[in-house]
């Protein structure tokens, strides 16, 4: 097995989910009802045989550090593997320091303690399913210096403008790490992922800490590419980048076709999450449910239609939930139609008999809301 370590980056530039960060990062958000954000980029690592972890974590800890624990539910090595929680011990007012080189300076003990030659580096706040252990051969046989990974879209007009975009050379090589300032359809969205040398990434951290105490990862390595050797791999399958609500919307509402939910999910390579033992979900005489995806522990008596639901979600009588993203505990009341809406946990809709958003522009119901 390859002699990597993985780094699971929490932060990163332009990205608020309005809403629902104000409660947990963006790793910790639920999706797909039963899952974390942050399970994918862990079950990636965890099933390319890496198995020391290191998650960093900048602000509102408490559920994502709850969450994953000691990383036994990812299949970690008991023996060989380790989770490690790192933390960026001072907070500057200014958000604009607040950056993943500045996470990786206060930690750099742990980071050169890690006697593995290669890194891979992944943020928390993209899903897709990809297998490391691949990448790292093509990495080491091209004899790069560093790899980066993207994904090739045709909607970069009004998608993904909070991220990055690569521009390549006819070999993949990488010429430049731009914004995507959504003037082009066709773009190489860069996917935050990289791998190289743990040395080389220490160098890094290092160099973009003089530099400016601004610079992020993605800086300084776009400013070497005309001295490194750095090359781009292109991802296929699912690929969601979480930077604001209406992307974690889309996400979750895209997964519920099948043919769609195929090319992320694969027997042959699970996605690894805490489990939670409860009651399966109760159907009642008069619940009718069309292409949803619903959870454990609920109990479903309303019509429920292209959503989804949670853990532990209620359902009334009469109610009618369409186009929806319901999180845990929620309690739809008895004859209330809630449609386009992400409801987050533990809200009860019970008194209103109508929240209905336009369908472009998903609304929000704050956490442990009561209308």
């Amino acid at each position: 097995m390859f002699k990597a370590f993985g780094i699971v980056n929490s932060s990163s530039k332009n990205i608020w989910v309005e809403g629902l960060q104000d409660y947990r990062p963006i790793g910790a958000f639920s999706f797909l009802g039963r899952y974390r954000v942050i399970d994918f980029p862990i079950s990636n690592l965890s099933n390319s045989g890496i198995d020391r972890i290191q998650v960093y974590v900048n602000n509102s800890p408490r559920s994502l550090v709850e969450h994953v624990g000691t990383g036994r539910h990812y299949n970690i090595n008991s023996k060989s593997g380790r989770m490690q929680i790192l933390f960026s011990e001072e907070r500057a007012r200014n958000d604009i320091y607040n950056t993943d080189i500045a996470s990786y300076v206060k930690n750099m003990e742990s980071i050169q303690r890690m006697h593995h030659p290669y890194v891979v580096i992944v943020p928390n706040y993209m899903v897709y399913s990809a297998d490391f252990s691949k990448l790292i051969t093509q990495h080491m046989e091209s004899g790069a210096d560093i790899t980066l990974l993207y994904h090739a879209v045709d909607n970069a007009k009004d998608h993904y403008l909070s991220c990055s975009i690569l521009d390549l050379n006819k070999q993949k090589g990488v010429l430049s790490i731009e914004p995507n300032h959504g003037n082009a359809k066709n773009r190489n969205i860069f996917m935050n992922t990289y791998i190289m040398k743990k040395d080389l990434f220490v160098e890094l951290v290092e160099k973009a800490q003089k530099i400016s105490s601004a610079y992020t990862l993605e800086d300084i390595v776009n400013e070497e590419c005309g001295e490194l050797d750095v090359r781009g791999i292109p991802h296929r399958g699912f690929f969601a980048s979480i930077t604001d609500f209406q992307s974690y919307y889309d996400a979750n509402i895209a997964l519920i076709d099948l043919k769609t939910a195929e090319t992320l999910f694969d027997p042959e390579w699970p996605i690894y999450t805490r489990t939670n033992d409860s009651s399966p979900t109760h159907y009642c005489k008069s619940a009718s449910i069309h292409r949803s995806v619903v959870s454990n522990g609920c109990l479903i008596e309303g019509t429920v239609e292209h959503c989804i639901v949670g853990r532990g979600c209620t359902i009334k009588k009469g109610a009618v939930v369409k186009n929806s993203v319901v999180l845990a505990n929620a309690v739809i009341g008895e004859n209330v139609h809630v449609e386009n809406q992400v409801v987050d946990k533990h809200s009860k809709l019970i008194r209103v008999k109508e929240v209905v958003s336009d369908p472009d522009h998903p609304g929000y119901i704050k956490r442990g809301d009561v209308l």
